[in-house]
């Protein structure tokens, strides 16, 4: 099962992939989250402390690995083949909910296309990640869909888009819509999240309307959530938070309709 989580800013898309990630893995199901966001958290959602996750380097910033995969002997000549397989037992982290972690990092490159070494890296990497493992994956991504190119976007069962009821959040998500057909990802759904009462909902489910996509979960406003991400505190594992469960009932229509690929 591969699911791809976009939106805007702010409109809770890591909490969102953090609790579908660690609700598989407490399933015993082999998960791997991967955090293709420009601005990387996905670790503290799984449980992991500042410290630790201030200490994971980015593969888009690992010149050790990179060098190793695509250095040659003639300068400004890179490889453009090269396997992958074995960065992901050497380069994910596991996390204290049981998800193993990839964080991809920024390119720091001009150009979204680029035929740089790191973006090479992270592209050959997702490519390799979304076509030939078998894991449960779940890639935290930022607005774009940039890090799923043509021949990776078609293995994605579904890419969600989670998005409020603000107007911002509801604009970058028709700007994922137009951008992610094109690509090839085969199902698209929005998931309403910090739904607060009916005209909220309504509001969202009228937006998904208008641009044809489904709304496949409705996450309630959640004090519980906003005051422990305060403190600091995990919450992806805390079943009594209302969100919380609403995420789980998500992972369960998610498993019952693409587990089996």
């Amino acid at each position: 099962m591969k699911i791809a989580v976009a939106g805007k800013g702010g409109v809770g898309k890591t909490f969102i992939a953090g609790t579908l990630a660690c609700t598989y893995a407490a399933k015993g199901l082999k998960t791997i989250a991967i955090d293709a966001d420009t601005s990387p958290n996905l670790a503290l959602t799984l449980g992991m402390t500042p410290e630790d996750a201030a200490r994971i380097l980015p593969i888009a910033e690992n010149q050790q690995l990179i060098d190793e995969k695509t250095k040659t002997d003639y300068p400004g000549v890179f490889k453009l083949s090269y396997t992958v397989d074995d960065i992901v037992s050497s380069q994910a982290v596991p996390t204290p909910c049981g998800v193993q972690l990839l964080v991809m990092g920024m390119v720091r490159a001009m150009g979204a296309g680029c035929a740089c070494p790191a973006h090479n890296l992270v592209r050959t990497l997702t490519s390799h990640l979304f076509v030939e493992r078998k894991e449960v994956l779940i890639m935290d991504m930022e607005a774009g869909v940039e890090h799923l190119g043509r021949g990776t976007a078609k293995n994605v069962d579904i890419l969600l888009i989670i998005t409020d009821a603000h107007q911002a959040s509801l604009v970058t998500a028709e700007r994922i819509v137009n951008l992610a057909w094109p690509a090839g990802i085969p199902k698209i759904a929005y998931v309403a999240n910090k739904v607060t009462n009916t005209d909220v909902k309504a509001r969202i489910y009228e937006s998904a309307s208008n641009h044809n996509v489904p709304v496949l979960g409705c996450i309630p406003h959640d004090q519980d959530i906003l005051t422990s991400g305060m403190l600091g505190k995990p919450v992806t594992t805390e079943a009594g938070y209302k969100a919380v469960a609403a995420v789980r009932t998500l992972a369960e229509t998610l498993e019952q309709n693409f587990l089996s690929n």
